[in-house]
């Protein structure tokens, strides 16, 4: 078991890079933070390269079988490494999975075209877990998936089910290819989400928190439906849409 003692350390120099998403695409790693998000990687295989734990810090009896590197440091490197403002002492660094795939099965599929609030992205990740949806397909203009506010929000949906960076267009394309309907979200030339029955096999396309999806994917589509509003707020939050959406046309 490795010590680190000081913030100057070449090693907690390359570790703090990872903050940033330039040096996460360049690596192919992300760092995670706090017990449940490192519980969840720990229950795939061969996701956690490093273990950093604070060396004031006890870990679960279970983690320590051996089989991952495990590199004690002080409760300021902690401090340095981490995004949050209580750390909990426990990081750990993580292998990027899924990244360019063109190829997948399923029949269920949530598109996300230019949501750039971590927060909301984080949120419809983990809303399409627990919906059951088969795989989430990142669109650019979108928040990175690995940024450590989306991966908090997510709480460990990133380790149980695809989420793919992906060109929209593409993926519109090859859904239709398969036979599986792809909804656009719109006000415009849509109609009430209640009028769609729900299926077996369907796509979701949300969109930018102001300007919604792109209407060149929206021209795309087999349909694209709204959420009515029956008070006075002008629009439901995107991630808020999302849950109404994909817990209405997803088939039990």
């Amino acid at each position: 078991m490795k010590h680190i003692h000081s913030v100057k350390n070449p090693q907690i120099k390359e570790w703090k890079k990872l903050l940033t998403k330039k040096e996460r695409d360049k690596t192919g790693t992300f760092l995670i933070e706090g017990f449940h998000l490192v519980e969840e990687a720990l229950k795939q295989e061969d996701v956690i390269i490093q273990l950093i734990v604070n060396e004031e810090t006890e870990l679960p009896p279970a983690w320590n079988d051996g089989s991952i590197p495990v590199t004690l440091v002080t409760e300021e490197i902690i401090k340095t490494l981490s995004d949050t403002e209580t750390p909990q002492g426990v990081i750990a660094i993580c292998r990027q999975t899924r990244k360019d795939i063109t190829e997948i099965s399923g029949k269920t599929f949530l598109l996300i075209d230019a949501v750039q609030d971590p927060g909301n992205v984080g949120t419809i990740i983990r809303t399409a877990d627990a919906a059951g949806i088969d795989a989430v397909i990142v669109g650019q203009g979108s928040v990175d998936i690995y940024n450590p506010k989306v991966l908090r929000s997510a709480q460990g949906s990133h380790f149980h089910l695809p989420i793919i960076n992906g060109d929209l267009p593409f993926w519109l394309n090859k859904l239709a290819e398969n036979h599986i309907p792809v909804y656009g979200t719109s006000l415009e030339n849509g109609q009430v989400y209640t009028e769609t029955a729900p299926a077996e096999s369907f796509a979701l396309i949300v969109g930018n928190e102001g300007n919604g999806v792109n209407k060149q994917l929206l021209a795309q589509t087999a349909k694209n439906l709204y959420i009515p509003i029956f008070g006075k707020s002008e629009s439901l939050n995107v991630a808020v849409a999302t849950g109404i959406l994909l817990y209405y046309l997803k088939k039990s």
